[in-house]
């Protein structure tokens, strides 16, 4: 609890420490003769204890002509009731609607702490080595791309860099949502936020800090609020239409059937005060807030939820978007497989393995193409960089190089037919690499990506989940494209396809009118990002062009994270839907009653701050995140 709901706590215990022997006289349980003036006055004493503050904003909201709100209709009611000798009621009904308000202040702050963990990745200071060799903490603000900075255990890495020197173990826990340490050393990448578990760190930065990935998680965090969903936006506009109905509802239920009875001539005795006390009675239970106030709370908590698993969703009107996807778009490489391609065999070469890998290592070593680093790993022996000349990359085709004066070319068919040598084609699946020496067909090297551990897992949840339609696009080959599917239970493929043929295939799958999720890895495929109903980044840490094209960021490589998100998504809208019907239909119920003269203030109270609690406690469940 926070200083503020501390305050409110005391002041509803005093205040019913002081209202509860004033009731017990009041209906002469005790018996202690007490003039009426002086009962009013002792209750008083814990209406205004408990109350000051909702009577002094509903005073200021009519100042400020801004008149139909809960305060108001609190206020009306309460004073209502009191001024037609109900003090018992009048000061019950105060104390139990301030008793929910403290209920949703902490429920309310319950949420906002799931969220504000997210907060404690800022950090607070960098460490800069000065020339004697110590420390100098530094704002990170002020440490420029390219410097050193030092990262001892326990602290947290304040900016984006790469590792220089030193080995350790970073807890990625605030960023990814798992608990599992991740091993670092030289070369290695670091993303702000994350906690250095045990040896020293030096790192380069390679970010400003406004631009590293922890800035642009609280940036992301806390304008996700900000965008309110198709729901939030109806009962915002329902609640300025509603109270002022209410209002002048419970006005009408006070002056008119008495004026329809005094026409009438008929008997008067106690006719005002009874229709008066029906219309304060009306006024309590009709306030909005149990909608007005779960509602909201119910999206804050999957959004706090889903944070807690290194979802990020932009805002609950993402959230309500992704609640409706019936159809999941993949691309392939960095989404369904790891990027990481790995040698699988060598065919039809008068070479042996070895010599081969080792002449086409060779003439890809100027390369950083995953494929090209795949032959050199596969070499397993240092590169000499010496040995190669004439260096020559055809866009599309491949390479050519002189390795130990040896014309060696390595690429697919259409260099091959380029340089017009025959070449044996390959019926196995991946990407094909043919090798040509001194003009001599020289066999060709079969390369596969991995697939993610949980790729087939995530087809499968999703499918369970009710998504009628998984779709890969990918610029790969069809064969390969064919066989990713049917390891990993996908229903549908598109193959060979450039990035604006991506974009021409999500428009089609648009067209069928069903909701739309499209799965990146947010680097290339920005534009369909962009495109589809909604956007999911996945692993997409620190990339700009994920971070700003997608609507969900996925804070590491885990498919299921994918369906993890949806369900959080569908259980937080069920969960909106469960709080508006009760909380409508149980106040329609109360109202009917109220204006035939079958409720009173303590049905009142029970249908106001009870729906209240109960709608609060609803929504908190969105904070409850299981893995799946």
């Amino acid at each position: 609890m926070n200083q503020k709901q501390k305050k409110l706590l005391i002041r509803i215990l005093v205040a019913a420490v002081l209202f509860v022997p004033v009731y017990l006289i009041s209906e002469g349980i005790v018996q202690v003769d007490l003039p009426r003036w002086a009962v009013f006055c002792l209750f008083l004493v814990p209406y205004l204890t408990v109350g000051y503050d909702i009577l002094r904003k509903a005073a200021l909201g009519v100042k400020n002509r801004k008149v139909f709100d809960e305060c108001f209709l609190m206020t009306v009611a309460t004073i209502g009731a009191i001024a037609l000798g109900e003090y018992g009621e009048g000061v019950a009904v105060m104390l139990l609607y301030q008793v929910g308000e403290l209920f949703q202040s902490v429920a309310v702050g319950k949420s906002r702490r799931s969220i504000s963990a997210l907060m404690d990745i800022r950090p607070d200071y960098a460490n800069i080595e000065a020339d004697d060799g110590s420390l100098e903490k530094v704002d990170p603000d002020e440490v420029d791309v390219g410097s050193i900075i030092v990262i001892q255990p326990g602290e947290r890495v304040p900016i984006d860099g790469v590792v220089v020197e030193g080995t350790s173990a970073l807890d990625t826990a605030a960023l990814t949502g798992e608990s599992r340490p991740s091993g670092v050393t030289v070369d290695d990448t670091v993303l702000s936020g994350s906690i250095n578990l045990s040896g020293v760190l030096k790192v380069r930065t390679t970010a400003a800090f406004e631009e590293s990935t922890a800035s642009k998680i609280l940036d992301l965090v806390e304008n996700a609020a900000a965008r309110k969903s198709k729901s939030e936006t109806f009962i915002s506009k329902f609640a300025r239409v509603y109270t002022p109905i209410v209002c002048y509802s419970a006005l009408a239920l006070a002056v008119l059937p008495p004026l329809f009875l005094l026409i009438t001539g008929a008997p008067m005795a106690g006719v005002w005060k009874d229709w008066l006390l029906r219309a304060c009675t009306f006024l309590v239970i009709s306030c909005p807030c149990a909608v007005v106030i779960s509602v909201p709370l119910s999206f804050f908590a999957g959004l706090g939820g889903a944070s807690s698993r290194g979802i990020l969703i932009k805002g609950s009107n993402y959230l309500e978007t992704l609640a409706g996807v019936t159809t999941v778009a993949f691309d392939k490489t960095g989404t369904i497989t790891k990027g990481n391609f790995e040698v699988t065999a060598v065919h039809h070469s008068p070479f042996t393995e070895e010599k081969l890998l080792e002449l086409a290592a060779h003439a890809e070593c100027s390369s950083s193409h995953p494929i090209s680093l795949s032959l050199q790993r596969a070499y397993q022996k240092p590169l000499d960089r010496t040995r190669v000349t004439d260096v020559e990359e055809i866009s599309g085709h491949g390479i050519t190089a002189k390795v130990d004066e040896h014309t060696v070319a390595v690429g697919n068919e259409r260099l091959m037919n380029r340089l017009g040598i025959a070449f044996l084609p390959c019926h196995h699946v991946g990407t094909i690499l043919h090798v040509a020496v001194d003009g001599a067909y020289a066999g060709h090297i079969v390369i596969r990506d991995q697939l993610k551990e949980h790729a087939r897992e995530a087809m499968a949840t999703l499918q369970r989940m009710g998504v009628k339609r998984t779709v890969m696009l990918t610029g790969d080959r069809k064969a390969v494209a064919e066989q990713v599917a049917k390891e990993v239970g996908i229903t549908d493929y598109r193959a060979e396809l450039l990035p604006q043929d991506k974009v021409a295939a999500v428009e089609a799958l648009l067209a069928d009118g069903r909701g739309l999720a499209f799965v990146g890895d947010g680097i290339n495929d920005a534009p369909v990002l962009s495109r589809a109903d909604i956007g999911i980044a996945m692993g997409a840490l620190g990339s700009d062009a994920a971070i700003e094209a997608a609507d969900v960021v996925l804070m590491d490589d885990d498919p299921l994270k994918i369906a993890q998100a949806m369900g959080i998504a569908r259980k937080c809208l069920r969960i909106v839907k469960e709080n508006i019907w009760f909380a409508l239909g149980v106040k329609a119920v109360c109202l009917l009653l109220s204006a035939l003269g079958l409720a009173n203030m303590w049905l009142a109270i029970g249908a106001d701050v009870g729906v209240m609690v109960l709608a609060v406690l609803n929504a908190i469940r969105c904070l409850i995140v299981r893995k799946i």
